[in-house]
C-alpha cells in the first residue's frame, strides 16, 4: 500500500521539511523501520535512533538535526501517529455474504453488504444493519439491533432486547447483557432479583477482549458515545459510562455508578455502588474508589485520596517500619522519664 509522503502529510495535518514527494509503503518504529517505511520521533529516550534509524521519513514535533531525510512537523505527534497508522492498517477481514453455516431465525432481519461468518446464530426479530461484520461463535439474541458498519469479533454473546450502535467494534469473547448480580435473602437462601432490563451501546464505542457489561435490572446500562474500553473489564447493571470516557483493563465497577464525559479510569480499579464521577475526572491505576468524585479530580489509591495528598502519603509507607521503631523509642523513652520523677 504504497503512499506519497505530501498526501500523509496532508492527513495528519504537518508541515514537510525535505522531499515530499518520497513513496512511504508502511510504518514502524524509529529503531525497527528500514528504507520505504515512515517512522516518529517524540521520546528523547530514543535520540540516539535519530542518526542511525533506516527509516525514509520521520515524524517530529520540531526540526530534528540529527536526522537527516525528509520530516514532518506536526504539533501532537502521538495523534499524527494514529492517523499515519491509519493509513496502512489492513482492513478488517469479511466473509462474503452469509454462510450456510450460519443460522438466522426467519424474523431475523439483515441489512446489505453484511458479512456473517459461520456459526453465527441471530435471533428471533434481530436487526442487524448494512456493513456489519459477524464474526464466527457470535451469538445475536432476540431482538438485538445492532447498527452499521459494526464490527463483532469471534466468541462475542449480545443477549436478547440489547442496543448497538454504529461503528461499534466488540473485540473476542465478550459477553453483552448477562443478567446483574442480584440477589435478595430469604433466610439462608438467596433468591434471584430478574433483570429485566437492557444494555445500550452508543456510536463509535470500542470494547475490549472477554468484558462483560451487565444488563440493567430495570431502564438500561448505558455505554455512551466514543468509549474505550480495554480488555477484561467488568461493568455492572444500571452503570452509565458518559461519552468519550477511557476504561483501562481489570477494571470492575458495581452496579449504579454514573460515570461522567471523558473520564480517564486506570487499570485494576475497583469502584463501590451507587457513587458518581464527575465529568474529566482521572482514577489512577489500581484506586479502590468508595465513595463519588468530583468533576476534574484527579484520584489514587485506595481508598482514593487526592493526587498530592497520596504522593505524600506514598513516600511515607516505605518508612513506615523505621517511624514505628522511633516512636516505640520515644514511648519508652517517655516512660523511663516519668518513672524517675
Amino acid at each position: 500500500m504504497e503512499k506519497i509522503l505530501r498526501d500523509i502529510a496532508g492527513v495528519i495535518k504537518g508541515d514537510i521539511i525535505g522531499n515530499g514527494d518520497v513513496s512511504i509503503i508502511g510504518i514502524n518504529s524509529i529503531d525497527k523501520a528500514s528504507a520505504g517505511e515512515i517512522s516518529f520521533y517524540f521520546d528523547n529516550r530514543y535520540r540516539d535512533y535519530l542518526e542511525k534509524t533506516k527509516a525514509s521519513a520521520l515524524i517530529v514535533s520540531s526540526h530534528e538535526e540529527g536526522y537527516k531525510g525528509p520530516q514532518v512537523v506536526v504539533t501532537d505527534p502521538k495523534l499524527a501517529y494514529a492517523k499515519a497508522a491509519a493509513l496502512f492498517a489492513p482492513p478488517v477481514s469479511r466473509f462474503d455474504g452469509i454462510s450456510r453455516n450460519a443460522f438466522i431465525e426467519e424474523t431475523g432481519m439483515t441489512g446489505k453488504n453484511v458479512s456473517i461468518y459461520p456459526n453465527v446464530y441471530v435471533g428471533k426479530e434481530a436487526v442487524i444493519g448494512d456493513n456489519v461484520t459477524l464474526f464466527p461463535g457470535t451469538f445475536i439474541g432476540d431482538r438485538v439491533r445492532i447498527g452499521d458498519r459494526t464490527v463483532i469479533y469471534p466468541n462475542v454473546s449480545i443477549m436478547r432486547d440489547c442496543i448497538v450502535g454504529e461503528d461499534v467494534i466488540i473485540h473476542a469473547g465478550c459477553v453483552i447483557g448477562s443478567d446483574g448480580f442480584g440477589y435478595a435473602q430469604d433466610g439462608s437462601e438467596h433468591v434471584k432479583v430478574p433483570q429485566l432490563g437492557i444494555v445500550q451501546i452508543d456510536d463509535n464505542v470500542e470494547i475490549g477482549a472477554n468484558t462483560t457489561i451487565d444488563r440493567a435490572a430495570n431502564g438500561r446500562t448505558w455505554i455512551q458515545k466514543g468509549v474505550k474500553m480495554d480488555n477484561l473489564i467488568q461493568i455492572g447493571h444500571n452503570v452509565m459510562i458518559g461519552e468519550n470516557s477511557i476504561l483501562v483493563a481489570h477494571t470492575a465497577i458495581a452496579g449504579s455508578v454514573r460515570v461522567g464525559r471523558n473520564v480517564v479510569i486506570g487499570g485494576k480499579v475497583g469502584i463501590v455502588d451507587h457513587i458518581d464521577i464527575g465529568d474529566g475526572a482521572v482514577i489512577g491505576s489500581g484506586a479502590g474508589v468508595r465513595k463519588s468524585i468530583a468533576p476534574g479530580e484527579t484520584v489514587l489509591g485506595d481508598p482514593t485520596m487526592p493526587h498530592r495528598h497520596w504522593m505524600r502519603v506514598s513516600s511515607l509507607i516505605a518508612r513506615l517500619p523505621e517511624i514505628n521503631d522511633r516512636l516505640r523509642d520515644l514511648e519508652k523513652r517517655v516512660k523511663g522519664s516519668g518513672k524517675d520523677n
